[in-house]
């Protein structure tokens, strides 16, 4: 099962692509999305969604895991990061691919057992299962691995994974 992950964002929007079968991992590609602050906002927006439905394009997952957003004070960056972050979703909607998402604490909870784990026990763990020679960088880029593993996991369980249905 190709399994694509994503960590949503604006600026930086990290992705991992696995392939699990039988309780093993192989790694496939990983990398970040970006865009510039001085891009005008819908640019931006077009530049994630574009660049996301190419990806899917190429690597025809089976799922996409995608983590929920969680709550930032600064009331103005939730909200474009929410916007971004259904630019992802619509990317995968489009092209038909089923879409799960985890809190933050459900993927630490499945990647190291604890979900108040600190973020570079996450890393250091998405390095491990996946038999890295380093942590991938940015931090975001392990987050969407990271996401990509938790649903590998949460696949042993139906009841951990709940399919998008808005």
């Amino acid at each position: 099962m190709i399994i694509f992950g994503i960590d949503p964002g604006l600026a930086i929007s990290g992705y991992g692509v696995i392939n699990y079968i039988g309780n093993k991992f192989e790694v496939i590609e990983y990398g970040a999305v970006t865009t510039e602050s001085c891009e005008e906002f819908p640019k931006r927006l077009k530049k994630i969604y574009d660049r996301y439905t190419a990806l899917f394009e190429l690597y025809k997952p089976d799922a996409v895991a995608i983590e929920e957003l969680f709550y930032n004070k600064n009331v103005k960056t939730a909200i474009a990061i929410a916007e971004a972050r259904g630019v992802h979703l619509l990317a995968a909607e489009n092209k038909n691919i089923p879409l799960y998402e985890y809190t933050p604490l459900q993927i630490k909870q499945g990647i190291v057992g604890y979900g108040r784990a600190e973020k570079k026990q996450v890393q250091e763990m998405v390095k491990i299962i996946l038999k890295l020679s380093e942590v991938p960088k940015p931090d975001d880029v392990a987050d969407g691995l990271a996401a990509a593993i938790c649903h590998a996991h949460s696949l042993k369980s139906a009841e951990s994974f709940r399919i998008l249905n808005y």
